[in-house]
């Protein structure tokens, strides 16, 4: 059975803090990751890009590339923010975020300047996640949200 979905927005006006702390760090930096499903089943990792516009998680693939292929195959996929180690002084490490859902392809676009043409996806989002510290720095803290059931928060030693 299929998880319910939410688009981006839908996620902001149901979690807003959560969801503006997953936003800010995966726009912290250009590049994450994503994971997809090979047609054997088996998850494939990529490097990409995304972008938060118009109430919408979007990203995309370059024309016949393996990561498209699959998405289309498949739509499941989750989203990584980039990873970096922590500073000297952890209690100012943001964290990491994870989205998963399902791709909806949007059509083709054109790739900026010389850049070859791609194709681009919307996301259905499933569940939003963001693992981090507490304010003292000795606990992470997992605050996750899920369609049609809000957002859970958990403290762990």
């Amino acid at each position: 059975m299929l998880s319910p979905m939410a688009s981006w927005k839908q996620v902001e006006e149901q979690a807003p803090e959560l969801a503006a702390r997953a936003r800010a760090i995966l726009d912290a930096l250009r590049h994450k990751t994503i994971a997809t499903l090979r047609a054997d089943g088996s998850p494939r990792i990529s490097g990409i890009e995304a972008a938060f516009a118009d109430g919408e998680l979007t990203f995309g693939s370059m024309t016949a590339s393996r990561k498209g292929a699959d998405l289309v195959r498949d739509p499941r996929f989750a989203l990584h923010s980039a990873a970096y180690d922590p500073p000297e002084d952890e209690a100012q490490w943001e964290g990491d975020a994870k989205i998963a859902g399902r791709a909806v392809s949007t059509g083709s676009v054109d790739g900026p300047g010389d850049s070859p043409a791609g194709d681009a996806f919307r996301a259905d989002v499933t569940e939003v996640v963001v693992t981090r510290l507490n304010d003292a720095a000795d606990r992470l803290v997992v605050e996750s949200w899920r369609e049609g059931r809000g957002v859970r928060r958990v403290e762990r030693e």
